[in-house]
């Protein structure tokens, strides 16, 4: 079996350009992070979820662009420069038309009230991590209930979509017209959204606010049955503490009801090692914290395929849920240890068994950055990768993998 990838026709749109001490910020929109289809659109038409908004290190804001009063922030763990707070998340139409692809609408997510939403953090409870976020005059911003950092995006038939988000972390549902329905939230944190027109359900297990700051729900898919929404965490958990995800090499695959997100069973996918990641490993040292779930697409056998990634290299594997037994429920229970995290591959619960489908250090041309993922009627494989708004000059692509058998 043979992949042949074909990058297709793109053109980034202009968002701002920003005056900087050096040079211009030139921004466009990046809506990639995730990639679903709808049933019953046209042929050709898919979906994008875009993240929080434009941001950038305060070490890479201050080497770019000047922005030496920056330089202070470069020490505070995770933070992050939005230049641009009011480009919040958004969701996309795009059509593959021939070799090319074009961006139908842009749908920023809002409120019932029509208040758009923020990139901005939530609150957190006591001892979360938490993202510290800036102004580009250096001032922290407040932290706003409506915040989300959007990254997963899985249809439903009848229109609605299910969006992931990092920050809570938390699942949205979202109306064809962009409108939040409700946020599902980890239980125990309802109150912290309290107030705000978007109503909260604390739905999802305790334990995920264990999540490692910047690194929470990552990636979602529906089933081709419609019966299962699966979620994937980005990275181990910090569950009981930072050390186990740095040193964890498992990330958490839950199944959800598809019309609530009522937990249903979780399942334990095993990441590779790091020097599996062949042109990363050339760029530089990578650590086991820096391997990554980025995405999920679901196959009409019933299987999965999981976007594990660092940043330069892309591996694409095929996992099956129902060949594999179901995490102990004690392994959910946040008090239990030793904790899932702690275990890794070698612990007492099973995890899935993997089938390498792609490796994109076998293409060298292919970008890095991989977010998105479809699989297309006919088989091949649509990727693409998040170009974070342009902000370091990285510019969106999509890939197409063409499947032969020899």
């Amino acid at each position: 079996m043979e992949l042949t990838p074909q990058r297709l026709g793109w053109t980034d749109q202009l968002l701002a350009q920003l005056l900087m001490p050096v040079g211009t910020m030139v921004l466009t929109p990046s809506l990639t992070s995730g990639l679903t289809q709808r049933a019953g659109d046209p042929a050709g038409v898919f979906w994008g979820v875009g993240d929080r908004g434009p941001n950038i290190k305060p070490a890479d804001a201050v080497r770019r662009y000047g922005l030496a009063h920056l330089a202070p922030l470069a020490e505070v763990e995770g933070a992050k420069i939005m230049p641009l707070p009011g480009a919040g998340p958004a969701i996309a139409r795009f059509r593959l038309v021939g070799d090319r692809v074009e961006l139908e609408a842009i749908l920023p997510l809002r409120a019932p009230d029509g208040t758009p939403l923020s990139g901005l953090a939530p609150p957190t409870l006591a001892g979360m991590e938490t993202e510290p976020v800036f102004a580009i005059d250096g001032k922290a911003f407040v932290p706003t209930a409506n915040g989300v950092d959007t990254e997963g995006i899985a249809a439903l038939p009848d229109g609605r979509f299910w969006i992931a988000e990092e920050y809570g972390p938390s699942l949205l549902l979202v109306g064809a017209d962009g409108v939040v329905q409700k946020r599902i939230v980890p239980q125990g944190a309802g109150h912290l959204f309290a107030g705000v027109s978007i109503p909260a359900e604390e739905g999802l297990p305790a334990i995920s606010l264990a999540r490692k700051l910047n690194r929470g729900i990552e990636a979602l898919a529906l089933s081709c049955a419609g019966a299962t929404l699966y979620a994937a965490f980005q990275s181990p958990l910090a569950h009981p503490d930072r050390a186990a995800h740095e040193n964890g090499d498992t990330v958490r695959i839950w199944a959800l009801d598809p019309e609530t997100a009522e937990f249903r069973a979780e399942y334990i996918y095993p990441l590779d090692a790091p020097l599996a990641f062949v042109r990363d490993c050339a760029a530089g040292p990578v650590a086991k914290s820096d391997v990554k779930v980025s995405e999920l697409a679901s196959l009409q056998d019933g299987s999965l395929l999981v976007l594990e990634r660092v940043t330069l290299s892309t591996h694409i594997y095929r996992v099956r849920p129902g060949d594999t037994a179901s995490t102990p429920a004690e392994l959910l229970d946040p008090d239990h240890r030793p904790t899932l995290e702690q275990l890794g591959q070698t612990g007492r619960a099973p995890v899935m068994a993997k089938q390498l489908v792609l490796s994109s250090d076998e293409h060298t041309e292919v970008c890095g950055d991989m977010e998105g993922m479809l699989v297309l009627g006919d088989g091949s494989l649509l990727l693409a990768n998040d170009s974070d708004y342009g902000i370091e000059g990285a510019e969106t692509q999509f890939w197409k993998f063409a499947l032969h058998h020899g």
